[in-house]
This record gives structure tokens, C-alpha cells and sequence, in this order.
């Protein structure tokens, strides 16, 4: 407890903190002063997710960069878990399509290609298991190939239509849930050494012990869903004061809210030339919303939600994750990196962010 004390005071960043009951008061107290919520919501975030990273780093030289990203992403996801769950409860089923289609297009563009570009800011070059990339880039494309399917199919006729797809989501969900239980079996039990780090990176500075990264981990975790629920509950309101589209917000603003804990995580690990943390992270918490959360959600709505939810995303969706998908599998083939690769993966995440912008995409 004296080492995250100890970090606190020491950090300005995290005297932001403070926020964090100011929001969860706020809440209660004015629950209709939207853009004061957003605010508030997104400065509580912040010092959140730099914890979390400092957890999750912690975590990470205990057990190895591949398990300390898998549990970033797991962490970060189970956020955005609960965040969903409380808008399949509400009926808000576009919410939830636009938000898992953003965060996997962010994670793969945004969160990757940031790193590539801070860590190659710093480094010359760098270098990265490229079998972890190349693995969670092909699990992805799985992923997006088990979501173009329903999409493909929304022309056809009608009622039967419907309690198709609603019958294909269901099964895929399950399917996409055995390829993800299979593939952490894969890549944390029978084969595990292929996917060891390709460097240590820097020293740094000193882990905090196992047992006050792991109760920090839990507790800023529950503390990240707390706010962000409140973030999605403001968001709407305050985004039209800001002139931004509803599609902008859901595939935009929600994805990097969001994922501001994983985010930092990410990032840190790059400047620090722990490559390997960041691709896990990135690509790990991708695949993992892709063949996880979303398929979980698609079976917890016929329970918790007004009516099921399918997998069926509007064409521009699946063509930014088809493409997100594809990019990521060319520019991490090689397994080294510098900046410029960064400013690539980058450009076509601000094309795709301009576009949603500017010509928000039909309901589906």
C-alpha cells in the first residue's frame, strides 16, 4: 500500500483521481447534466487507466509479457463487458454493435499503431514475436469472416430472415467462443514457447510487488466500469453539443474511452521497448472482442435484453474490420517495426474516423 501511495504523490497525473468520486456523486446528485457527466467521466479515466498500466506492468514481469497483455486485455474487456451488458438492458443493441465494431478497429489501428510510433520515437527500430501477431491477426480475420456471414445474409426475405440470422448468431457465437477457449490453449499450454518474448526491453522502474498489482488490478477495474457506465449514459446527450454524429460516437469515442486503461498499458510498454506487451495487448484485446465479448453478449441477450441481439453489423462495419484485420496481418508480418509503420496504421484509422464523422452509416 506505501508503493501505490507512494506513486500517487508522486505522479500529477494521478491526482486525478479525485474525479473519480466526484463523478459517482455528480451522477446521483445531477443525472441530467450530461456534458458535465462526459467531462468528469473521461478525467476519472485517466489517472484509472495510467494505475491500471502500472498494475498490469507489475503483473507482466512476474509472468511474462504474453500472460501480463493477456491480462490487460482481459481486464480492459471486462469493462467493456459490463458497459454493454447495461446497454442490452436498455434495448440499445446499435450502441453495442457500433462499440464492439469500434473497439476492434481501434485496438488494431489506434492502440497499435500508436505504439509502433511512441516506441519507434524512442527506438531506432523494434522487434516482436511475430507468431503472437500473426496468430491473434488470424483469429481476427476468423472473427471477421464469422460477422460478414449474418451481414451478408440481411437481404433475404423478410420474417424468416430474421429468426435466421437470430439461429446463425447463436450458433457462431458459440463456435467463436471454442476457437477463443482453443486458441488459449494453444498459446499459453501445448505451445507456449513459440510465443515468448522477443526482447526484455528496459529496466525501468521497479514492479511493485505480486501482492498489491493484482488487488490494484481488481479494484481500478471495478472502478473503470463504474465511471464508464456513466461516460455511455452521458454521451449521447453531451455529443450532440459537440456537433459528433451518433455513428462517430459509438465506433469513435466510446472504443477509445473505453480502452484508455488497455491504452496505457500499450503505450508505456513501447516507449519502454517491450514490444511484445504492446502487440499483445492491442491485437490480444481485439481478437478477444471479436471471439469473447462479442459473442457473449449475443447469448446474454436473450436473458438480460429487451429482445436478442445478432451479429449482424451494417456493410461499412464489417469492411473497416475486414480491412483493420487485413492491414494488421501485412504490417506485422516481418516481426520488427519502427514509427513510420505506426503513421501507416494510423492514417487509415483517421480515414475511417473522418468518414463515420462526416456520413454516419445506416441503422442495421
Amino acid at each position: 500500500m506505501n508503493a501505490l501511495l507512494h506513486e500517487i504523490r508522486r505522479t500529477p497525473l494521478l491526482w486525478l483521481l479525485v474525479a473519480v468520486p466526484v463523478v459517482l456523486v455528480a451522477e446521483h446528485v445531477s443525472p441530467q447534466a450530461h456534458t458535465l457527466l462526459f467531462v468528469l467521466s473521461v478525467l476519472a479515466i485517466v489517472p484509472l487507466a495510467a494505475l491500471l498500466s502500472h498494475a498490469t506492468e507489475s503483473v507482466a514481469a512476474k509472468t511474462g509479457d504474453a500472460v501480463g497483455g493477456l491480462l490487460n486485455a482481459t481486464l480492459g474487456n471486462l469493462t467493456e463487458l459490463v458497459i454493454a451488458i447495461s446497454a442490452l438492458r436498455a434495448g440499445q443493441t446499435m450502441l453495442v454493435k457500433a462499440s464492439i465494431a469500434g473497439a476492434i478497429v481501434t485496438n488494431t489501428l489506434f492502440m497499435l499503431g500508436a505504439s509502433f510510433l511512441l516506441g519507434g520515437l524512442k527506438h531506432h527500430t523494434q522487434e516482436y514475436n511475430r507468431i503472437t501477431a500473426r496468430v491473434q491477426a488470424a483469429l481476427l480475420f476468423l472473427a471477421t469472416v464469422a460477422l460478414l456471414v449474418p451481414s451478408a445474409i440481411a437481404d433475404v426475405d423478410g420474417a424468416q430472415a430474421n429468426g435466421f440470422a437470430t439461429h446463425l448468431s447463436v450458433g457462431l457465437a458459440v463456435l467463436l467462443i471454442a476457437a477463443y477457449a482453443l486458441s488459449m490453449l494453444f498459446s499459453l499450454k501445448t505451445h507456449r514457447e513459440l510465443f515468448a518474448s522477443a526482447e526484455h526491453g528496459e529496466d525501468g522502474e521497479s514492479p511493485w510487488p505480486i501482492g498489491l498489482a493484482l488487488p490494484t488490478l481488481g479494484v481500478v477495474t471495478v472502478l473503470v466500469a463504474l465511471v464508464s457506465e456513466v461516460f455511455v449514459a452521458s454521451v449521447q446527450e453531451a455529443a450532440q453539443s459537440f456537433g459528433m454524429t451518433p455513428a462517430f460516437v459509438g465506433f469513435i469515442v466510446v472504443a477509445l474511452v473505453g480502452g484508455a486503461a488497455e491504452m496505457a498499458s500499450a503505450f508505456s510498454g513501447a516507449r519502454k521497448n517491450r514490444l511484445d506487451l504492446s502487440v499483445g495487448i492491442a491485437l490480444g484485446s481485439a481478437s478477444q472482442i471479436a471471439l469473447f465479448v462479442a459473442p457473449v453478449l449475443v447469448l446474454l441477450s436473450h436473458v438480460v435484453g429487451p429482445a436478442p441481439m445478432d451479429l449482424q453489423f451494417w456493410p461499412g462495419a464489417v469492411l473497416m474490420m475486414l480491412v483493420a484485420t487485413m492491414t494488421a496481418s501485412l504490417v506485422t508480418n516481418s516481426g520488427r517495426s519502427a514509427w513510420f509503420v505506426g503513421v501507416l496504421l494510423l492514417m487509415v484509422y483517421v480515414i475511417f474516423a473522418l468518414t463515420l464523422y462526416l456520413l454516419p452509416p445506416r441503422a442495421a
